[in-house]
């Protein structure tokens, strides 16, 4: 049997994908869309700030074409707090005119593969792998305030002749090295919040990307796909992609003004 990597687990995150009935949403008096876009803006921006648990972060983002026109991500200490979160937005007015198109349940994880020694010693001061400021932030990330935002889950092949879950672990950590060379490539353009969801969703990872240009979001995906790790052992679901806002931007989005970017992100 090869033998898994240790992992160490942080904050529980929901990707929510809805799509909002436009058609409804516009049959509505202006009066009271005007209340529903006020109500939602304000149960948003109560999230970015995690008002609802000790700790925890949210965004969202306006997505072009088919699959839905709102991605709502949040991060939570506890799994219960996504769904109390959900159960939250269920409440909301503006709940009624959308419908879900995709979600998604995982867990930021560091593995020994990228961590190495990290997850499974102390540091020489005797703190803990949670405790360090390099796990902390892998851990417990902040969103980026970025204008772009993608995200897709993936998982690892067990095909007959390609299967990941066959090899020697030194093996698998080789190649996930060589794997985030390619991402070091593209410092201070890309950044990057791996989740972990094996048990949680059908897919056994989730990788969002941040970006204040569009066109990297492309170029490190192309390029990861010709890395060993991926060019023979990865399969990948739905690429989603948005433009990233302000909590309080969703009042101006849903009133059919286009929120401006931010000058100082």
């Amino acid at each position: 049997m090869a033998t898994p990597p240790r992992t160490i687990e942080g904050w529980y995150c929901l990707h929510d994908l809805r799509r909002l009935d436009w058609a409804q949403w516009h049959s509505v008096p202006e009066d009271e869309r005007e209340e529903i876009a006020a109500e939602a803006a304000d149960f948003m921006a109560r999230c970015a700030r995690a008002e609802d648990a000790p700790e925890g972060s949210s965004t969202w983002a306006a997505v072009p074409g088919h699959k839905g026109d709102l991605l709502f991500i949040h991060f939570r200490p506890e799994l219960e707090h996504l769904a109390r979160l959900e159960h939250g937005f269920n409440q909301l007015a503006l709940a009624d005119f959308t419908e879900r198109t995709y979600s998604f349940v995982s867990v930021t994880e560091l593995s020994q593969y990228v961590a190495g020694e990290q997850v499974t010693r102390t540091d020489s001061e005797g703190r803990s792998p949670q405790q360090t400021e390099f796990v902390q932030r892998r851990l417990k990330p902040e969103i980026p305030a970025t204008r772009y935002v993608s995200f897709y889950p993936m998982d690892k092949r067990r095909n007959q002749g390609a299967n990941w879950y066959t090899l020697p672990l030194e093996e698998r950590a080789r190649m996930m090295r060589s794997h985030g060379q390619v991402g070091a490539g593209y410092k201070g353009r890309v950044q990057q919040i791996v989740t972990g969801s094996i048990g949680f969703d059908d897919w056994e990872w989730g990788v969002t990307l941040f970006a204040n240009d569009a066109l990297p979001l492309k170029k490190i995906v192309q390029e990861m796909r010709f890395d060993e790790a991926s060019a023979i052992y990865a399969d990948f679901g739905p690429f989603f992609v948005g433009v990233q806002m302000k909590p309080e931007q969703l009042r101006e989005y849903l009133l059919g003004q286009w929120p401006q970017a931010d000058p100082s992100a």
